[in-house]
């Protein structure tokens, strides 16, 4: 061993190779081209707080090659987060050390690293969460860098790329990027399915760009000090390494990338880099050496604790910090005002309730994919500029037509912490930003999804610009809470749900099309009742005969239905269906009484999910086939979406 990090690169390697085999799954091979570049990363240049893996200001570190797990477990053993037994239990049920990194599992991962692709995305949005929160707190409060490693299958995702532009646009100086070109991926050689030139791209995006040995520790020290030089621009690293680098004689071999080595091949691994045979070797000199910057560490996030607390005596900067710092749940929102009886559509009401409220929550930030003056964020983007484009302290992000990396990157942001992220688009692309909605869900991201023209009413547009299925395929997705308004006065509660979260990442489906404001004073559940899902809207005296069901613009179609029937009639709102299935039983079978069975429901999507409100004989509204190109109340007509159809439906039926 020539020098003690050697010797570590090659601990790291041994830790690998066996937490692979004892769980006999895993991904080797990346693990161990990538292990110099993030071990010296790791142990010389990372700035935590040894005793706090949520310090404020630490560097944040994305693992987007995500396969790559073990490697970011054993470092993580090296800095005394998991023990041995956590990495002898990787991939097993219940432990710390998952598959793919989870944020919500394991100290010292900052993000679920999911899919390939993602996880560059997500490091994009923690460099532009540091970089706003510079400008509004000072440099000296917020000064981190955002690191990512990245590998040839995270860079083939084109989310990556999109979010790439978005950086190099933005200016992230502090964001830097090591890609770890090993030139192998699952099914063999990078060549069969890439020619990119990776300097020309990055550099076309606006980055930085240096090359180094992958495996050549000076290289690769001065490539990080050089990065974090620029301070104009973001870093790509290319790292050329050799997959399984270290490896007895399966270096640069496609099947190191996803299956354990063999015991034999281990054990010659092991001779080669000079470690002795045992599992899990992991010698004090090794530790020792890996935490040689830990009181100095400390010592660095004392200092800035205090130097934060003889701030707070500026009360411009204690405000600021409180938005930073403050809970959701505990935000005091003052919402709009809308005029009963006028004609609004939702998505100009959340254009209302964002243009009023976006002075008091001046952590709120996001944009859309170029759709502002559809979106209604044109105003917000004019008040307060774009960000990096205008400045970092400019709260609109104009992310262009790049939907899939929008989403992402509002992940990063959350994960960052301090700010609150939103993001629009059509709800027709939110098949765009699906996975992503996913992580979200799955890492309990309180982001806010705003999506307009949420049915056929979009129009002209025609079939592929009108959503069907969108909206109940979004409900699938487990902890992701669903909120279709029906009114202005709705769609403001449902922002205040959506901006109250603290887990639950939202999305809310906002109308083209004008709407009846609804009168508070002639419904007066109306400004609490959204909070439970589902609510009476307009009952009747004693047992309903009939029971209508809607959400969103659908809503008004059932109170101008009720008024057809002679009989007892129930309109119930359903803006979210989540939440509504979230309550306890006793509140449910009070808003839709068991004994009811003459239920019916309307929605302008797909019909499955609502026979679980109205049962399997009720009657659905709804769309089960693609829309067409022709003016919405034309196409109103045509599928029956009317009063008079929609009686004549449930009076057949009952």
């Amino acid at each position: 061993m020539s020098t003690m990090t050697d010797k570590t690169v090659a601990v790291v390697k041994g830790l690998i190779m066996d937490g692979v085999a004892k769980a006999n799954s895993g991904h080797p091979g990346g693990a161990m081209s990538s292990a110099d570049f993030a071990t010296i990363l790791f142990s010389e240049f990372l700035n935590t707080n040894p005793d706090d893996t949520d310090w404020f200001n630490r560097d944040r570190f994305v693992l987007a090659a995500g396969h790559e797990s073990m490697l970011l477990y054993s470092l993580l053993h090296l800095k005394g987060l998991l023990s041995a037994d956590d990495l002898k239990s990787f991939r097993q049920l219940g432990s710390l050390t998952p598959g793919h990194p989870e944020v919500d599992m394991t100290p010292g991962v900052e993000a679920t690293s999911g899919p390939l692709g993602q996880g560059f995305a997500v490091s994009v949005g923690f460099a532009a969460a540091e970089a706003f929160l510079g400008d509004k707190l000072g440099s000296d409060v917020m000064d981190h860098y955002t690191y990512a490693l990245s590998c040839d299958g995270d860079i083939q995702e084109p989310v990556a790329l999109g979010a790439a532009s978005l950086a190099g646009l933005w200016g992230l100086g502090k964001l830097i990027v090591y890609y770890d070109s090993n030139k192998i991926q699952l099914a063999g050689p990078c060549c069969k399915v890439d020619c990119t030139d990776h300097r020309k791209v990055f550099e076309g995006l606006c980055w930085q760009v240096l090359e180094v040995d992958g495996h050549n520790h000076d290289e690769i020290r001065k490539a990080i000090k050089d990065a974090q030089l620029e301070t104009s621009k973001p870093t790509l690293i290319i790292g050329h390494t050799t997959m399984a680098k270290g490896a007895a004689t399966m270096e640069g071999s496609h099947k190191t990338h996803g299956s354990p080595l063999s015991a034999e091949e281990i054990t010659a691994t092991k001779e080669k880099l000079g470690l002795p045979a045992e599992d899990f070797y992991v010698p004090e000199d090794v530790i020792a050496h890996f935490r040689s910057r830990d009181d100095g560490l400390r010592q660095n996030a004392a200092e800035w604790k205090a130097m934060v607390e003889s701030k707070m005596s500026d009360a411009k900067f204690a405000e600021f910090w409180g938005h930073v710092t403050k809970p959701r749940a505990e935000l005091s929102i003052d919402w709009p005002e809308f005029t009963p009886g006028e004609t609004m559509a939702t998505r100009k009401a959340w254009g209302a309730c964002l243009n009023t409220v976006s002075a008091s929550l001046p952590t709120l930030v996001g944009g859309s994919a170029d759709l502002d003056p559809s979106n209604q964020t044109q105003v917000f983007r004019d008040t307060y500029g774009d960000f990096g484009v205008d400045g970092y302290g400019s709260r609109n992000l104009a992310f262009g037509v790049r939907e899939f990396p929008m989403a992402a990157i509002m992940n990063g942001l959350q994960l960052h912490g301090g700010v609150m992220p939103f993001g629009a688009t059509f709800l027709t692309f939110a098949d765009y930003c699906r996975n992503a909605i996913r992580m979200s869900a799955l890492q309990e991201l309180p982001v806010l999804y705003v999506f307009t023209h949420d049915s056929f009413w979009v129009g002209e547009d025609g079939p592929t610009h009108q959503p069907i299925e969108h909206i109940s395929s979004l409900r699938l997705i487990p902890d992701l809470i669903d909120l279709r308004p029906a009114d202005a006065n709705e769609t403001a509660v449902c922002l205040d749900i959506a901006l109250k979260q603290e887990k639950h990442p939202s999305t809310i489906f906002l109308t083209r099309q004008g709407l009846p404001v609804l009168d508070p004073a002639e419904y007066p559940a109306l400004p609490e009742g959204p909070r439970k899902g589902a609510y009476v809207l307009k009952d009747c005296d004693g047992t309903p005969d009939l029971i209508l069901i809607g959400s969103g613009s659908e809503v008004s179609l059932c109170l101008e239905t009720a008024k057809l029937f002679k009989r007892k009639v129930r309109v119930v709102s359903m803006p979210s269906a989540k939440l509504f299935d979230d309550q306890p039983d006793s509140y449910k079978n009070e808003v839709l009484p068991p004994e009811v069975t003459a239920r019916a429901a309307a929605e302008a999507g797909r019909t499955g999910l609502w026979y679980k409100y109205v049962g399997l004989n009720g009657v659905v509204l709804g769309l089960d086939h693609f829309g067409a190109s022709a003016p919405g109340k034309v196409l109103s007509d045509k599928y029956g979406f009317t009063p008079e159809n929609f009686a004549r439906m449930i009076r057949e039926k009952y």
